[in-house]
C-alpha cells in the first residue's frame, strides 16, 4: 500500500512539472516613451504620460516629480498600474516622469522624462 501511494506521488510530482510557467527576464529590456518627451512643453490641465507595451510585462510602475526627482520637492505620483497610459491634471510648473516594467520576478530600468507646463 505504501509503494502504491508513492507511485502515485511519484507520477503526480513528475507530470506537474510542465505546469511551472516560466517567468521571462525583462531586466535589460528598455520601455519606448511615447509622451511627453524630454523638454516638452504643454498646456496646464489634463497630461496623458503613454508609453509602448513591454512584451512579458504585466505592469508599469509610474512616477511623478517637481521639479525632479534629484530635486523633488513633491512627488505627485507613485503608482503601479497594467495600462500604458494615465493622465494626470497638473499645474503650471516644472516636473519630471518615470517609468518602468515589470513582471512578477523582474524589472527594467526607469525611462525618465522631463517636461513643464506652461500657459
Amino acid at each position: 500500500m505504501k509503494r502504491a501511494l508513492f507511485l502515485i506521488l511519484l507520477v503526480l510530482s513528475l507530470s506537474s512539472c510542465d505546469d511551472i510557467i516560466e517567468v521571462v527576464d525583462i531586466s535589460q529590456n528598455t520601455i519606448s516613451v511615447l509622451a511627453p518627451t524630454n523638454t516638452s512643453v504643454l498646456a496646464e490641465g489634463d497630461i496623458t504620460f503613454s508609453w509602448d507595451v513591454l512584451q512579458d510585462a504585466t505592469q508599469y510602475k509610474l512616477q511623478i516629480a517637481t521639479p525632479t526627482f534629484e530635486n523633488a520637492s513633491q512627488i505627485l505620483l507613485d503608482s503601479t498600474i497594467t495600462a500604458t497610459n494615465f493622465s494626470k491634471t497638473l499645474e503650471l510648473g516644472n516636473y519630471e516622469w518615470r517609468v518602468r516594467a515589470e513582471n512578477s520576478e523582474y524589472q527594467t530600468l526607469y525611462i525618465t522624462q522631463n517636461f513643464s507646463v506652461e500657459e
